[in-house]
């Protein structure tokens, strides 16, 4: 059985960074509007513009700021802007119109210059969630989404770990991403009763701290 669904990608970040022990493994997320995204880009350089119902890495859009210069990719095509008000424009034509979250990007470890992230899954089983899957996702050349239907490459978790983070320990790292996901999903369970199934991807950055990008009810 599937279990209850919820595809509202900001009902799921609220209810987990409502809990102190998660919300510092959360990027900060927001609901896109222009004041908002004018904000990010002002304080972190880097964010991902990303639909709040959707999935496989359709329609997310990396947006960044460096001096003067406003960027967004999307696909594998970059746009760049002397003004914010120009690439609003452009970028209202690519996101649509339906409704997106801004989350700060995360510069994520990486191998051979392609970011890599983690997918975990867990499944309830006559009442008890047990792990089925913890394997790395590699973004192909030239793209910055991991998800295999956009053609990335799956590794074990400690493929991805040892390559992308050399001297880290693997065994301290796949821990860690089982406790986050335990604790986070009585959270979600708690408010949201009725689910069986859940995704989530991680992402490990350079200095080698955890993040959740988002958590799936129907994990592919």
């Amino acid at each position: 059985m599937e279990g209850r669904q919820l595809a509202n990608k900001w009902l799921k970040t609220a209810a987990l960074l409502s809990d102190p022990r998660i919300a510092g493994h959360i990027p900060a997320t927001r609901i896109y509007n222009t004041s908002n995204l004018h904000q990010m880009l002002n304080k972190y350089g880097y964010v991902v513009v990303k639909p709040v119902v959707g999935t496989g890495g359709s329609g997310v859009i990396k947006v960044t700021k460096s001096g003067s210069t406003y960027r967004y990719t999307y696909r594998s095509n970059t746009r760049s802007f002397d003004e914010f008000d120009a690439m609003v424009r452009s970028l209202s034509g690519v996101k649509k119109k339906r409704a997106n979250l801004i989350q700060r990007g995360i510069d994520l470890a990486t191998i051979g210059g392609r970011p890599i992230d983690y997918r975990v899954k867990v499944v309830k089983k006559n009442g008890k969630w047990g792990f089925r899957a913890m394997v790395g996702r590699l973004a192909k050349r030239g793209l910055f989404v991991t998800n295999l239907c956009k053609g990335g490459t799956m590794l074990t978790a400690a493929q991805g770990i040892t390559q992308s983070l050399p001297g880290q320990s693997v065994s301290a790292k796949k821990s860690k991403m089982k406790h986050l996901t335990r604790v986070s999903t009585a959270i979600l369970e708690k408010k949201y009763p009725g689910i069986g199934q859940l995704g989530f991807d991680y992402g490990i950055d350079r200095s080698g701290h955890i993040w959740i990008f988002e958590v799936n009810t129907r994990p592919q």
